[in-house]
């Protein structure tokens, strides 16, 4: 029992290896941010490449003010009352609609709008020299602005032919000059190169592309034009009964103005259309000269007019349109290009 009683106590201590201290929460909370200042970097990248340059402009503005609004909606609100949405316009849906106005100059120089209201307005827009001209000299002055305006014309229309590899072996049948009555186109038969067919009003067809190329001038000249038809002196042998000159150059004369209007000439500006047969030959010495069966076209003078009416107000309004630059005057033709 003693003996027993002498053993020390054995003690077992148990020892844990392995495993570490705790380091604490501090490094998730650092990694937490930053991962969040990563994400609202690339979302800020997102956004400048997302917004067009509008709605960059707007943002700017709203973080430095040049005025201070009191509002909070509408204008005074972000992007300054502008939506981000799709690529296009940018609208409010609170502030009210706006119309922006642009007033051109009135003046008709610049882009050739006529001043058609106002009685006095085409009056005022004539230069001062031309309200002291006499009646005798404001018709002078109309005269010579009107043969400008033919002269630019007749050099147009032989243009267009030359620049038509179809109509350059035509230009002697054309024959342009400036008659007390107005300008004056023909188109004139030739030894074996007649423009209708034999005794009939059926048109060749280069004979309808002159009248195409003609009409394409004609038709930007504010003046009416005549057309008449004219034949030689050999007596009409057809088959049918009462049928002669007299009625071939009518014929002439109406197949032409249906081609003019079918090519943009307006129906009103036609002032008439005869058939004279053979009683106005070109070649005076020999009246059955080929040359002598031929379509006239006229575009009547307008100056003059007035003169003979003896209206020199209408006289002076016409000067002041054709200063102030309206339609019925001022022609463009060096830009003009003919199909």
């Amino acid at each position: 029992m003693a003996a027993a009683n002498d053993l020390a106590p054995i003690i077992i201590k148990k020892v844990k290896k392995g495993g570490h201290g705790h380091h604490g929460g501090a490094w998730k909370v650092a990694y937490a941010d930053f991962v969040t200042a990563m994400m609202a970097f690339f979302l800020l990248l997102w956004l400048l490449n997302a917004t067009t340059e509008e709605q960059k402009n707007g943002i700017s503005e709203y973080f430095s003010p040049s005025t201070v609004s009191n509002t909070t909606g509408g204008a005074g609100g972000l992007l300054g009352g502008l939506a981000v949405s799709s690529p296009g316009a940018m609208t409010s849906r609170t502030a009210q609609p706006s119309v922006s106005l642009e007033l051109k100059p009135t003046s008709g120089a610049q882009d050739g709008e006529a001043l058609e209201e106002g009685g006095g307005a085409i009056e005022d827009a004539a230069p001062d020299k031309d309200a002291n001209l006499s009646e005798e000299e404001l018709e002078e002055k109309l005269a010579e602005r009107e043969a400008e305006r033919f002269e630019k014309a007749e050099a147009e229309i032989k243009q267009a032919i030359q620049e038509t590899p179809d109509l350059k072996d035509l230009q002697k049948h054309i024959l342009i000059d400036q008659t007390p009555e107005g300008l004056r186109i023909q188109i004139v038969d030739r030894e074996g190169k007649p423009m209708f067919a034999s005794g009939s009003s059926r048109m060749q067809k280069q004979t309808q592309q002159l009248l195409a190329k003609i009409t394409q001038v004609v038709q930007k000249l504010p003046n009416k034009i005549s057309l008449s038809g004219h034949t030689d002196a050999t007596p009409f042998r057809g088959s049918r009964k009462g049928y002669g000159n007299w009625e071939l150059s009518s014929n002439r004369a109406l197949a032409s103005r249906r081609v003019m209007v079918e090519n943009g000439l307006k129906p009103d500006k036609i002032s008439h259309v005869t058939g004279k047969e053979a009683t106005e030959p070109m070649i005076k010495e020999d009246p059955k000269d080929a040359r002598n069966r031929r379509i006239a076209i006229v575009v009547l003078r307008e100056a003059g007019k007035n003169a003979k009416k003896g209206d020199a107000g209408t006289a002076k309004k016409a000067v002041a349109k054709e200063a102030a630059g309206t339609p019925d005057f001022k022609r463009d033709w060096s830009g003009t290009r003919l199909r």
